[in-house]
């Protein structure tokens, strides 16, 4: 209803008038044809969101996160800003119009190059506002390797004009291995019903889990060997087990495991593509629209390449309380740059919808 409007309105309303100047059966027919109609037009408008319209530096935004403090938007990704700063943040004050206001470190956290001394990048950031502090959760990594980490900063505040503000950096909240059958990448945090924080992550491999966090501290409860670990999506060894960027949402009862498939990173050849599936519980099962299970390859395909833009993922599903938003990048089909996008989500019959950019 909300995004009726304009001409399509006024049309509906001449409709309505001049069926109740009719009589009998016709009077009937009438009517049912403005229902027809109105249905018909709000259902089209409901299938298909709009896209923001973006504008300032949205370039060589990759794997982007996003939320809101006060009246500014802040979305945090990955890699070096233009001042060789790791993990850029650009602000807005509409969500619409960007700039690039700093960076969380100035140069690689000590502790992660003794640990990964081949690591030149830090990825995939996540940020959420959790137990009074502003929690970035983030990854380091080798491309294809998975020999990774997730790690925890904090902030009071995300105004750089601020005096609290500063960046803590908390170290590591879980590693993977060479050998191990997971990937500790790509992490994302989601609160339960009883707003108990979790902690969703990987890329390849095994696919996608979830554990518990520690609400107090925003890392693994010790001891961490009795932690448990939820597997949520995976693919298939002849898919290539492309899998990763796990996002999840709660909404109207149901937990939508956002994650994006094939390949990431080429550029304009880059074949990611999203998907979602949903469970009443946020450690699963998750199943996908016609019911196939995550965990046996399944998902609803949200989001494609089309001739304008390649590869839509590195997603981040966010809740507001006028509408819930899907922040994502995707690859200029012909420069091969990666591009901010974010999209409103639509929800018809249970299932979002989303949008590319503008063409």
């Amino acid at each position: 209803m909300r995004m009726v409007g304009g001409a399509g309105k006024t049309q509906i309303l001449r409709l309505r008038c001049a069926s109740l100047r009719l009589k009998g059966p016709a009077t009937i027919r009438a009517i049912s044809l403005s229902i027809l109609l109105f249905t018909a037009i709000t259902s089209t408008f409901a299938q298909s969101p709009e896209a923001y319209r973006l504008s300032g530096d949205v370039a060589g935004a990759h794997d982007p996160s996003i939320i809101r403090q006060g009246d500014r938007w802040y979305v945090f990704t990955t890699g070096k800003t233009r001042d060789g700063g790791l993990l850029g943040i650009r602000c807005s004050s509409d969500a619409h119009e960007w700039r690039l206001c700093g960076h969380v470190f100035d140069t690689m956290p000590a502790w992660i190059a003794q640990r990964s001394p081949g690591t030149h990048d830090l990825w995939a950031p996540d940020i959420t506002f959790a137990n009074g502090v502003y929690r970035l959760y983030y990854c380091y990594s080798l491309f294809g390797k998975n020999a990774s980490g997730i790690a925890l900063a904090t902030n009071k505040t995300l105004d750089p004009a601020s005096p609290d503000y500063r960046w803590v950096d908390e170290g590591l909240v879980l590693q993977s291995r060479a050998g191990d059958d997971f990937n500790a990448i790509d992490p994302a945090w989601v609160a339960d019903e009883q707003g108990h924080g979790w902690l969703t992550f990987g890329s390849f491999w095994s696919g996608i889990q979830l554990v518990r966090l520690d609400d107090a501290t925003g890392k693994l409860p010790t001891p961490v060997t009795g932690v448990m670990v939820y597997p949520l999506a995976r693919r298939s060894k002849e898919d290539g087990h492309a899998v990763e960027a796990p996002s999840i949402l709660h909404h109207d009862g149901w937990f939508y495991l956002f994650t994006s498939w094939d390949a990431c990173c080429r550029g304009a050849k880059s074949t990611y593509r999203t998907v979602v599936g949903r469970s009443r519980r946020i450690a699963g099962p998750y199943l996908d629209r016609s019911g196939k299970p995550l965990l046996e390859g399944g998902g609803t395909e949200l989001l494609t390449g089309n001739a304008r833009w390649a590869g839509p993922g590195g997603e981040t599903a966010y809740a507001t309380a006028t509408g819930d938003l899907l922040v994502f990048h995707a690859y200029d089909a012909t420069t091969g740059k990666p591009y901010l996008q974010i999209s409103p989500i639509d929800w018809v019959d249970g299932w979002p919808k989303v949008a590319l950019g503008a063409p």
